[in-house]
């Protein structure tokens, strides 16, 4: 019998998604919508995601246009943007409200860059942490006597060939995304 990786394989690439989804979070100086997908606002005496209560679009490669769907929401949009603390300008007009972008400094970029390696970091242990908890349950199952000795080393080689390619994998969103922040 061999150990099945799969539900291991579909847990270890959610955490490369994590990476992926929590690097488009951060502001790198070009305007993109999914930097809002934290922001929630007051509606109706609940708190929904802003882009519940209006669209997001992308104006040009510095800024984006909110346009709510209810324009009694666009002051307390504006407010929850500034205080959202992401380092945005935010500019009212007529139909709703455009986010503006700042231009990165170098000191911006290499804080970002410091940002993306710790968020690299905390994906790894996650991984690691994964790999000691499959490679226990491995030998569990030789201990048990479900599997047998060789079966057991073949599977620490499969586990070991899925580890690395995750790593890389990891390695090529954080090498991506550095290569954007550093323009």
């Amino acid at each position: 019998m061999q150990y099945n990786f799969s539900n291991f394989k579909l847990e270890i690439n959610k955490i490369a998604e994590y990476l992926g989804k929590g690097y488009s979070q951060l502001n790198i100086g070009r305007a993109s919508p999914m930097i809002l997908d934290s922001v929630s606002v007051e509606s109706y005496g609940s708190r929904v995601p802003l882009k519940n209560i209006a669209s997001v679009s992308i104006e040009d490669p510095k800024t984006l246009r909110i346009i709510p769907w209810d324009k009694n929401q666009i002051k307390e949009i504006e407010k929850v943007i500034i205080s959202s603390n992401l380092g945005l300008s935010v500019a009212v007009d007529g139909g709703g409200i455009r986010v503006i972008f700042p231009q990165l400094t170098t000191e911006t970029r290499q804080t970002l860059v410091k940002v993306l390696k710790e968020k690299l970091e905390e994906s790894r242990i996650t991984v690691r942490k994964e790999r000691e908890r499959i490679w226990d349950e491995i030998q569990k199952l030789e201990k048990d006597g479900q599997i047998t000795e060789d079966e057991k080393f073949k599977a620490k080689e499969d586990l070991q060939k899925t580890i690395d390619e995750i790593n890389q994998k990891l390695e090529d969103v954080f090498k991506k995304k550095e290569k954007e922040v550093i323009g």
